[in-house]
C-alpha cells in the first residue's frame, strides 16, 4: 500500500523570510519590529499594478486580514501593520533546500506546487514507516523537527497524494497527524470541504452554486454528470481531482533528486560530533549497502555520502571508480583519500545516508583465458587510478585517448583516467618520440633540394652535423578544414636523423619548394622544424 506524506507550511514565505533577516541583523542594531511575532505582519506582492498580501504571521491572521487582500485594504483594516517585499524565488530555493533535508526521511522527495503557493512537501514513505517506529510517530517526528527549525508545519499521511494534502490542510485535530489508509480514506475526506481536492477557484465557485459543499456530497453523484454540470471544463478537473484522491486515477510525484535504487542509512539519538565516529559509522554503511548490490550481481561506481547536520544543513562527499565493485573496505579507504576530515559537521550529525549514484553488472572474469599477471596489473592500475583521483581530483588524473588525426600533435589528447584504459603502444613505437615539443621549435637547416634529409642543422643554438637519415614521412593538410582555418597545417615533410654524437631527432619540413608564393598559406616560403628527440 502507498504510503504519502503531506507536509504543509503554514508559515514558509514568513519563516523564509525571519531567517534571512536575522542571519543579517548586526548585533548592535535595534529590534526589528518585524521580528516580534506580536506584531502583525505581511510580506506583498505586485499582482496587476496593485500590491497584494501574499504571505501572513499568525498575528496578521488574528487580526482579520486574509491573503489576496490588496495593501490598502489591510492598512485601512490595520493601520500599524508592517509590510515587506516577497521574494519568490528565495522561497522556492529554500523549499527546494528543505526538500534535500528531509531525505532523512525518503529518498523521494517532492516540492507540492498546489494551493497558494510554493509551501509544501510531499514525502513517499512506502514500506519504510516502521523503521521510525511507525506512522504516528514519523509524522509527530516530522512536525516537531520543522517546529524547531522555525517552520511550523501539518503533518498528514495517506494513501495518495491527494489524501495527504487535504487531511494536513483540512482533517485531524491540533497535535494529532491525521493517518488515513484505503479503508478509511474514503471516510475521513467525506466531512472535508471541497476546496480541499485542489481544485481551481472557478471549479470551487461553481461546486458551491450547486451545493457542493463537502466532499462527501459528491460520491452519490455519477461522474459523467457531475463533469457536465460545470462549465469551461471545469468539471473535469474536479472528478480528476475527486479520483485522485480515492485512488482511483494515478498521480504522479516528481522528487526534486532521483531517488538512488541503492542506498543504506542510519539515523541516531545523539548527534556524531567528531570525524571519528562518521567514520566508524561509514563503515556499517558500506556494509549495509554492499549486501544488496552482492544480492543483485551489481557494483558501484558513484557513492555519495550525505550527513544530515542537526541544525537542518546538509554535508557531502562523492568518490568515483573506474571499475564497479562492492568491496565495503576499499569504499573507506576511498572516501578517506578524498578528505572525510573536510565534511562540515556543525554541531553534530544525527543522519548519514550512502547512496549508489552509478551501478553496473559485475561479470565474472574468467582466469583461464587470459593471463593472471596481466589482469592483476590491470586491478590495481584501476585501484591506483581510483584513488588518485579520489584525493587529487578527477581532472588532475588524466591519461591519453587516441583521436583520429594524422597530424601528431592532434593525434591524441588527454581525458580523465577514470574508468579509462590507459593507451596502449602502437606500431609506431621507436619511428616517433614518446614525447612531443609544444610547439616545434624552429631549426636552421642545410638540405638537398627539393626533398632531401637535412645535412646539417642548427638547434638551440648548436650545430649538428647528420650522419644518417630516414625520410620523408609526408603529411598532407587534414582535406576536411577549409585553408582559411588557423588550425590548418601546411604539407610537412618528417626525417628520422641521427648526428655524429649518436643523437636521433624528429624534424619536419612545413611547405613545399618550387612554389612562387601568391598569398596562400601553402605556398609560404618552407621552414623546418623540431618535433621531438627519439629514444
Amino acid at each position: 500500500m502507498r504510503r504519502i506524506v503531506s507536509v504543509w507550511l503554514i508559515d514558509w514565505p514568513i519563516a523564509v523570510w525571519r531567517r534571512s533577516a536575522m542571519r543579517a541583523r548586526r548585533p548592535a542594531s535595534p529590534p526589528d519590529p518585524a521580528l516580534d511575532p506580536r506584531n502583525p505582519f505581511a510580506l506583498i506582492l505586485n499582482s496587476r499594478g496593485a500590491a497584494i498580501l501574499h504571505a501572513l504571521n499568525p498575528a496578521a491572521r488574528r487580526a482579520g486580514l486574509r491573503r489576496g487582500q490588496t495593501q490598502a485594504d489591510a492598512r485601512a483594516m490595520i493601520p500599524h501593520l508592517i509590510c515587506k517585499p516577497a521574494d519568490i524565488e528565495a522561497d522556492a530555493r529554500a523549499l527546494t533546500a528543505l526538500a534535500v533535508w528531509a531525505e532523512r526521511w525518503s529518498p523521494s522527495v517532492s516540492v507540492d506546487p498546489a494551493g497558494e503557493g510554493l509551501e509544501g512537501l510531499f514525502l513517499d514513505l512506502t514500506g519504510a514507516a516502521h523503521l521510525f517506529g511507525g506512522e504516528a510517530a514519523v509524522a509527530a517526528q516530522i512536525r516537531e523537527r520543522l517546529a524547531e527549525a522555525g517552520a511550523p508545519a501539518r503533518v498528514a499521511m495517506g494513501p495518495t497524494p491527494g489524501a495527504a494534502w487535504a487531511l494536513a490542510r483540512w482533517g485531524g485535530r491540533e497535535g494529532h497527524p491525521p493517518i488515513a489508509d484505503e479503508e478509511t480514506a474514503r471516510d475521513l475526506l467525506a466531512p472535508l470541504p471541497v476546496e480541499a481536492l485542489r481544485i481551481n477557484d472557478g471549479a470551487l465557485t461553481q461546486a458551491r452554486r450547486f451545493g457542493l459543499k463537502r466532499i462527501g456530497d459528491l460520491y452519490p453523484m455519477p461522474r459523467a454528470g457531475l463533469a457536465r454540470r460545470f462549465r469551461d471544463g471545469a468539471g473535469v478537473g474536479l472528478v480528476q481531482r475527486l479520483d485522485q484522491a480515492l485512488g482511483f486515477a494515478g498521480e504522479a510525484l516528481t522528487p526534486v533528486r532521483p531517488p538512488p535504487k541503492y542506498r543504506a542509512w542510519r539515523t541516531w539519538m545523539e548527534p556524531v560530533e567528531d570525524i571519528e565516529g562518521v567514520e566508524a559509522r561509514l563503515t556499517e554503511l558500506a556494509a549495509d549497502l554492499s549486501a544488496p548490490l552482492v544480492r543483485d550481481g551489481q557494483g558501484a561506481k558513484a557513492l555519495t555520502l550525505t550527513g544530515f547536520r542537526s541544525d537542518g544543513g546538509t554535508t557531502r562527499l562523492s568518490v568515483r571508480m573506474g571499475r564497479p565493485g562492492r568491496d565495503a573496505g576499499i569504499w573507506l579507504r576511498l572516501f578517506r583519500e578524498a578528505g572525510l576530515g573536510r565534511l562540515e559537521l556543525g554541531f553534530g550529525l544525527d543522519a548519514l545516508m550512502l547512496t549508489a549514484d552509478a551501478v553496473e553488472p559485475m561479470t565474472a572474469l574468467q582466469r583461464a583465458l587470459e593471463s593472471e599477471a596481466e589482469a592483476k596489473q590491470a586491478e590495481s592500475l584501476a585501484a591506483l587510478i581510483d584513488r588518485l583521483t579520489a584525493r587529487l581530483g578527477e581532472d588532475r588524473v588524466l591519461t591519453p585517448e587516441r583521436v583520429d588525426s594524422w597530424i601528431p600533435e592532434r593525434a591524441e589528447r588527454w581525458r580523465p583516467a577514470l574508468g579509462r584504459s590507459p593507451a596502449t603502444t602502437s606500431g609506431d613505437t621507436g619511428r616517433r618520440p614518446l614525447l612531443l615539443l609544444d610547439p616545434p621549435e624552429p631549426v636552421e637547416a642545410i638540405a638537398e633540394l627539393p626533398d632531401g634529409a637535412p645535412a646539417r642543422f642548427t638547434w638551440r643554438r648548436l650545430s649538428r652535423r647528420v650522419t644518417r637519415a630516414d625520410g620523408p614521412e609526408r603529411l598532407s593538410p587534414e582535406w576536411w578544414r577549409p585553408r582559411s582555418d588557423d588550425r590548418q597545417v601546411r604539407t610537412r615533410d618528417y626525417y628520422r636523423v641521427e648526428d655524429e654524437a649518436g643523437g636521433r631527432y624528429w624534424l619536419f619540413r612545413e611547405g613545399l619548394y618550387g612554389r612562387e608564393y601568391s598569398g596562400d598559406p601553402e605556398e609560404r616560403a618552407p621552414s623546418w622544424w623540431m618535433h621531438g628527440v627519439l629514444p
